[in-house]
């Protein structure tokens, strides 16, 4: 790739790979694309899902529609979203597999785990 590019096309890579980790940085954000890994759903049903409020949830879901990670569409009154960008959750499911296994390792050094984190398949 590094001889591909020159060093401001490089420059510019790491700045969009910035941003692209940025947005998948947030909680609320992860929560998001967690919700939608079965499918497109409306807001509504986003916003009772991750149990967030509608005007934090409709900023979200627009920073990742913006940065194509989610497509929408609109019938009548309602706005539904779905994931466009399949490498943002294969992405997040690495680091989320990674991450259940340490908190589950961790967990059962204080106390037995009682229920096991499922991660949907995209």
């Amino acid at each position: 790739m590094k001889d591909d590019l020159n060093s401001e096309q490089m420059k510019e890579v790491f700045e969009e790979v910035s941003h692209y980790f940025f947005l998948l940085s947030e909680p609320t954000r992860l929560k998001i694309l967690y919700a939608l890994c079965n499918g497109e759903q409306p807001v509504g049903a986003i916003v009772k899902e991750i149990e967030a409020n509608q005007a934090n949830v409709s900023r979200q879901l627009n920073m990742l529609y913006q940065a194509r990670i989610l497509q929408r569409r609109k019938d009548g009154a309602q706005v539904y979203y779905r994931i466009e960008d399949q490498n943002a959750i294969e992405l997040c499911q690495v680091v989320c597999k990674q991450m259940v296994e340490k908190v589950v390792s961790t967990s059962r050094l204080m106390q037995p785990a009682t229920e096991t984190f499922v991660i949907k398949e995209a």
